[in-house]
């Protein structure tokens, strides 16, 4: 079944914020536009373009008289307003005009050079007072017209009005509400983003360290407090697991001894050496159990430490039990130091555990090899079946083993790896030269 995919939380809350602020400028827009469609319903307004027609169609004789031209413009406002008219006064008082001229609007026409701009409404039909005032220029001059030409409704003005200055507004609300919604949302989780990278640090080898609470929000503050909690549990139950183990172990290695002991008094037969066998690896259990301990303290106490002088003693160590088991073991190198800073008895269970290895797993015959090359580098070879390609990670994990019936816990290469890495180093497995198995383990220069 197909997981379905997280959704993001910021993207949610931009656009529910979004989708929010456009609804609420969208109501607020049809609001207003209503309103005023409302306060100016039943109002009918006068086109003011009849003014500058009137002053196009204003000239003057050679006498000096004015004159109103019948032109193409005049005549579509007679023909499309039966009640047009103007009056047009001129800057040296000179009046001209046409139409049937309300009589209030004739005595005004004596003033025009007061008035510059006007607008006259009538609220009655047949709105015979309608009226607008305008400067305008033309052949004859610069003229203040008042006059009535065609009539629209109100509504109509409100409604293109509206267009004009409602949409520009909208649009720059929007882009802005666009930009500044997801800077702030995108503000508001840059902590959260901080406080996520940190938990993702978190492993095995930070024990005891809590997410931060500094700025984070207070709704998201309960799940930072739970995480620390499972945390701080974590921890608790991770140190009562490792106490057990130390003392476990702790426990066995005297009985081990004593059993050892006992065993060894034993006349010789196969029986004596199969108790051996088992003691022994019940005492190897013991201490890789110990040794997992251990790493927690890897670090602390790095010195310089000399990987020729390890070897060479893990060699003379192993050699006994290495020919007895049917090998050649054998120390190659041309360096006589070669030192990295280090745990030195970490580093030697490395090299013991590697070589222990090759003598249980190399077949019972052939060379082991160990290997120093002055890059840093150990390479312990044998001559057995080799690691399978598939194996070759899962070998370092705890408790795996190749074979299920072999003998073993599956600690001793998953110690080696972990060791490794806290040495900043690394072990891998290759193909030996003459077949078998090439453990290769790499310091830092």
């Amino acid at each position: 079944m197909k997981r379905a995919k997280a959704k993001s939380l910021k993207r949610r809350l931009i656009a529910q914020l979004l989708l929010f602020q456009v609804g609420i400028l969208l109501l607020f827009s049809v609001a207003f536009v209503a309103y005023l469609i409302q306060a100016g319903e039943g109002i009918v307004l006068s086109d003011p373009e009849f003014a500058d027609a009137a002053g196009r169609a204003i000239e003057r004789k050679a006498d000096g008289q004015l004159v109103l031209n019948e032109t193409d413009e005049i005549a579509k406002l007679r023909q499309s307003s039966a009640d047009f008219w103007f009056v047009a006064r001129s800057e040296k008082g000179e009046i001209i005009q046409t139409g049937n001229v309300p009589a209030v609007y004739a005595a005004m026409a004596e003033h025009l050079d007061r008035i510059t701009f006007g607008d006259i409404r009538d609220t009655k039909p047949p709105f015979s007072y309608l009226a607008v005032i305008r400067n305008t220029s033309g052949p004859a001059g610069n003229f203040t017209v008042i006059g009535k030409g065609d009539v629209f409704s109100m509504t109509y003005a409100i409604l293109l009005l509206s267009n004009l200055l409602m949409v520009p507004i909208l649009v720059l609300l929007v882009i802005v509400t666009i930009i500044v919604i997801p800077w702030i949302v995108s503000r508001a989780f840059s902590r959260l983003s901080t406080v996520a990278k940190e938990a993702e640090a978190i492993d095995i080898d930070r024990r005891g360290y809590r997410l931060p609470k500094t700025g984070i929000p207070r709704e998201v503050m309960p799940l930072v407090n739970a995480i620390n909690g499972a945390l701080q549990r974590l921890d608790e139950g991770h140190e009562r697991h490792q106490r057990f183990i130390l003392d476990a172990a702790h426990e066995l290695r005297t009985p081990v001894a004593i059993l050892q002991t006992r065993v060894e008094t034993i006349v010789e037969g196969p029986i004596r050496n199969r108790l051996l066998s088992d003691a022994g690896r019940i005492s190897a259990l013991a201490e890789q159990l110990l040794d997992l301990q251990r790493l927690d303290v890897i670090g602390a106490n790095f010195s310089p430490v000399d990987l020729v002088d390890i070897c060479r003693d893990v060699a003379a160590d192993m050699a006994p039990l290495a020919i007895a088991q049917g090998y050649d073991l054998s120390l190659e190198t041309r360096l006589d130091r070669l030192i990295v800073q280090g745990d030195a008895g970490a580093l030697r269970r490395v090299v013991f555990n590697i070589v222990q290895n090759a003598i249980e797993h190399g077949g019972g015959k052939g060379n082991i090899t160990i290997r120093i090359d002055r890059r840093a580098i150990i390479e312990v070879t044998d001559e057995g079946p080799g690691v399978p390609v598939a194996e070759r990670e899962r070998i370092f994990e705890p408790f795996h083993r190749l074979h299920p019936h072999e003998h073993g816990a599956g600690l001793g290469l998953n110690l080696v790896s972990e060791i490794m890495q806290r040495h900043g180093g690394n072990v891998i497995v290759l193909d030996g030269p003459q077949g078998g198995a090439c453990f290769r383990l790499s310091f830092p220069s």
